[in-house]
């Protein structure tokens, strides 16, 4: 995978590091040259500044006068106007007398740079050998480099600030997305100013947020009105079944009377869990809550089922777990229909699993501030491969048994999301039945 932020510290370090390389390279070069004029220059200042009386000595002279002149970095030969040799320095690599000007020569395996001059009275040669000279040029040259030395780093620093400022925004844009819910269609915006390369992008983001937020608000309008207009002819059709069985105009054996009542009453379930789903995906996840009594909302589904529990004589009830007083009423922030429909489905789904003369518990908990709903029943469970997938849409277990549609468990998981909590699904530890936990509701200011 290509990284914007690693291919630019990759080729500007590179580049950085090329340029100075080769500017290093031409400081050092003109440095050299320089050096070497210099010591050129040394020579030819030796050479002119030696004293005259140094040429009217008839013998070699070796006195440490004469050493001040001549010390292991040059080496002084002086011949007189007929041609005899009249000085001589003590390192004096036996230069034979050459032309006059520069030179450079090899003597016993060593390179000198040498200097000729004549005098009226005498012939002045100069030498100096290159490895000095070298060592003396590459000493200053290195010297004019330490300035580059010092800039490299800090241009790699600066480099390395300034692109991760200059991707700042990206990592930004990258975060808020990574974490936004899957149902906020709302357009970006980002906090502070945003770089003109990045506008085109966030432009058409929003664009792209757009047209999904409108094709996904067309799909739920589709789904609720068909949910809703499907419902009141089902309905109607039940009804004129039951007035035709009545009045006998309807002829047909009991057993093929209650499968069609059984399935019609399916198939008004599914609607009805179809419109529920319908809205509550199309309330934002960000909706304003209100404060409202979760105890008040249980008691009334408890007492809405409370038939249904004893067609089948299950033990249904409502239970307040401690540490929670009983005169506690567990105000959360939330929506009354929501969670109307959220403790519906959960007691519906418990009663229709649940065997004859079973138990179905409601619960309420509150740790600290934070409340859950429980619903515990004596069924036969999930098999424990198949919990992550049963708050699917239209997931039905493979041991699945009765009516139903697979919505219910989807439902209550759209609005336990939509209320800042999960769902959370376990069997027993005894083996029997399987516990439904809602958590955490946020509690209402001053519950």
């Amino acid at each position: 995978m290509t990284s914007i932020r690693r291919w630019l510290f990759g080729w500007l370090i590179f580049g950085f590091a090329a340029a100075s390389a080769i500017a290093g390279y031409a400081i050092f070069r003109t440095a050299h040259e320089e050096a070497s004029e210099l010591f050129d220059y040394e020579l030819h200042a030796v050479a002119v500044s030696l004293p005259p009386g140094m040429a009217a000595t008839d013998a070699l002279a070796q006195g440490p006068a004469m050493q001040d002149l001549s010390d292991d970095r040059i080496a002084i030969d002086i011949w007189d106007a007929q041609g005899r040799l009249v000085y001589r320095s003590i390192r004096s690599p036996n230069i034979v007398r050459l032309a006059e000007g520069f030179r450079t020569i090899e003597r016993d395996e060593k390179h000198w740079r040498v200097f000729g001059l004549r005098q009226p009275d005498r012939f002045v040669q100069v030498a100096q050998p290159v490895s000095v000279r070298e060592a003396l040029a590459l000493r200053l040259a290195l010297r004019t480099l330490w300035p580059l030395g010092i800039l490299l780093p800090l241009t790699v620093a600066l480099v390395l600030i300034v692109v991760t400022r200059g991707l700042a925004p990206i990592r930004a844009l990258s975060r808020m997305l990574s974490t936004r819910s899957l149902d906020a269609l709302e357009p970006v915006r980002l906090a502070g100013r945003v770089p003109v390369e990045m506008l085109p992008l966030i432009e058409a983001l929003n664009d792209l947020l757009s047209r999904l937020s409108a094709a996904s608000s067309a799909q739920r309008t589709f789904v609720a009105d068909a949910a809703h207009e499907l419902r009141s002819p089902l309905t109607a059709l039940k009804l004129q079944l039951q007035a035709a069985e009545r009045n006998g105009t309807l002829k047909a054996e009991g057993t093929t009377l209650a499968r069609i009542e059984e399935r019609l009453n399916r198939i008004i379930r599914l609607v009805q869990q179809l419109l529920a789903l319908a809205r509550e995906d199309a309330e934002s996840t960000g909706a304003a809550l209100a404060r409202v009594s979760l105890r008040r909302i249980a008691e009334q589904a408890v007492s809405d089922f409370s038939l249904l529990a004893e067609e089948k004589s299950i033990d249904l009830g409502l239970e307040i777990a401690p540490p929670a007083q009983e005169g506690d009423t567990f105000d959360i922030l939330g929506e009354p229909q929501a969670l109307s429909v959220l403790l519906n489905n959960l007691l519906d789904n418990a009663i229709k699993h649940t065997p004859n003369a079973g138990r179905v518990d409601l619960v309420l908990r509150r740790d600290g501030t934070c409340v859950s709903v429980q619903v515990t029943d004596t069924g036969p469970g999930i098999p424990e491969s198949e919990i992550p997938r049963v708050s699917d849409r239209f997931y039905r277990g493979m041991e699945t048994q009765g009516e139903g549609s697979g919505l219910g468990l989807a439902i209550v998981s759209r609005v336990a999301s939509r209320h800042g909590a999960q769902l959370s699904l376990r069997n027993n530890a005894d083996g029997r039945g399987l516990t439904v936990t809602v958590s955490p509701f946020r509690p209402a200011t001053g519950a």
